[in-house]
């Protein structure tokens, strides 16, 4: 990733150096070519003709908003009740009455042994082991 940035550095360099050559090189040659002269402009006429007006719009007649507004008839509104109903009580068991805890065994019982294999020796290859001590 580093070279890809490094590269893009680079590229962009060259592009602003590229570009300053080819502005340099630009300017040189118009100071040295004789200068061009241009064709006469066009003269703009002085007189203009007097912009049309604007038509005028119908107006509309808009009709008015009555200010009173009529009596709606009222919902009746129903009475919330005073005396509510009592709500019946849950009966809970008593805090010593809870059944007895089942016993755990504190001793996990013992794996059995497993005896491995012995593997062969692995040959040292020369090439890569270290010299010997003196």
């Amino acid at each position: 990733m580093a070279s890809f940035d490094t590269f893009i550095l680079a590229f962009f360099m060259a592009l602003t150096f590229s570009s300053m050559e080819v502005s340099l090189a630009a300017r040189h040659l118009l100071q040295q070519l004789p200068q061009l002269q241009l064709p006469p402009l066009p003269t703009l006429p002085t007189g203009l003709s007097p912009l049309p007006s604007i038509p005028t719009l119908p107006q509309l007649t808009i009709p008015t908003i009555p200010t009173n507004q009529p009596s709606l008839p009222q919902p009746t509104i129903p009475t919330v009740p005073t005396n509510l109903p009592s709500l019946p009580q849950p009966s809970l068991p008593k805090p010593g009455a809870l059944p007895p805890l089942p016993n755990i065994p504190l001793s996990l019982p013992t794996l059995p042994t497993v005896t491995l294999p012995v593997l062969p020796s692995v040959p040292s290859i020369p090439l890569l082991s270290p010299p010997p001590a003196n």
